[in-house]
């Protein structure tokens, strides 16, 4: 009968997970049993990978292995201890995604791009972009090393931390600090709408904006194309921390809010806009120079592209424009309301 049955069932193949109690043990041995199909065996250096569980195994407890290898010499199914566990914890880490589970971990390391993680004997990472902005790095100019001395700070405490990424195959396991605090976080920003004014501190300056306390677990960023109307280079020249900031709310998507600063005055353009037409004849002051030509500010806010093309070459545009000073160009393109302008250098006669 038990012949019988086993003709009718699929053996278990590599890579399966089974079940069985075990039946004897021997030295470096585990036997199970695996009815209809035999018994499987735990030895050599699967014994040895997973010898401190097995050595508090004792007779008729129920073992979970990973079926690795076909018929032994003897007859027996090899199994691995090790890899069962290993897929039924990837397997917990996806059940972890799915349910938004939140883990208190230990940090072990961390390197410059961000932090070591260790879950279940699994080696993971949170990149410093998943921090919570009191744990985010703040460095100037964006140092490297700064950065990883500022990241090392952080080994031996322990964060809030939940799985975003998890992948067997690669044996990839990516953690997020901030994930860890989105309900909360998407309860604050519910209290505020577009178009908000509202005062802040400011916790960090960077090379792309300024970082703006709102309110207890709720920061936003200042982009830097938001802090002024005119040309921004530094947002170090507008902002340092602790100072008390007045910031307009642009936009709020999962769970973060936008922050403007220039919003806050009147737009430059659309006084320009009632001032100023195609083919107007314009003083402009040169502000920068990009890939595509220079910058030329007609007004405080406004500024318009005078094209490298209308010049033999950059360094020939660059000598006959220099910065800071200001020349004749005719405007060639105007359209205030979506911010562009174009003008054209009118050579000296």
């Amino acid at each position: 009968m038990e012949a019988l049955l086993a003709e009718s069932q699929t053996p278990p193949g590599v890579g399966d997970t089974v079940e069985g109690p075990v039946i004897s043990i021997g030295s470096g041995k585990i036997y199970i049993n695996l009815p209809p199909f035999g018994t499987g065996i735990i030895y050599g250096r699967e014994y040895l990978a997973a010898r401190d569980v097995l050595r508090k195994v004792a007779l008729g407890d129920t073992i979970s292995a990973k079926v690795i290898g076909g018929a032994h010499k003897e007859g027996y199914i090899e199994l691995s201890l090790k890899e069962a566990r290993q897929a039924m914890i990837w397997s917990d880490a996806e059940k972890a995604i799915a349910t938004g589970t939140i883990f208190e971990l230990p940090v072990k390391d961390a390197n410059k791009g961000g932090l070591i993680i260790a879950w279940q004997g699994i080696q993971g990472f949170l990149p410093a972009s998943q921090l919570k902005p009191e744990h985010y790095p703040r460095v100037a100019n964006g140092e490297k090393q700064l950065i990883l001395d500022e990241l090392k700070k952080l080994i031996g405490g322990n964060l809030s931390v939940s799985i975003i990424t998890a992948d067997p195959r690669e044996g990839k396991l990516i953690f997020s600090e901030r994930g860890s605090s989105k309900d909360s976080r998407e309860s604050l920003v519910d209290q505020y709408a577009i178009g908000d004014v509202v005062e802040g501190i400011t916790t960090g300056v960077v090379d792309f904006g300024i970082f703006v306390k709102v309110e207890e677990g709720l920061e936003g960023l200042v982009h830097i194309s938001e802090i002024d109307w005119g040309l921004v280079e530094d947002p170090r020249l507008f902002a340092k921390v602790g100072d008390a900031i007045k910031v307009k709310v642009i936009d709020i998507k999962d769970g973060k809010i936008s922050l403007s600063i220039k919003q806050l005055s009147e737009d430059p353009w659309v006084a320009a806009g009632a001032k100023y037409k195609k083919d107007d004849t314009v003083n402009a002051a040169v502000i920068k120079y990009n890939k595509y030509g220079a910058l030329a500010s007609i007004e405080e806010g406004v500024a318009g592209l005078v094209h490298v093309s209308e010049f033999e070459s950059e360094p020939a545009l660059r000598e006959a424009l220099q910065l800071g000073k200001t020349y004749p160009f005719t405007i060639t393109l105007f359209e205030p309301k979506e911010h562009r302008m174009t003008l054209s250098y009118t050579k000296p006669k």
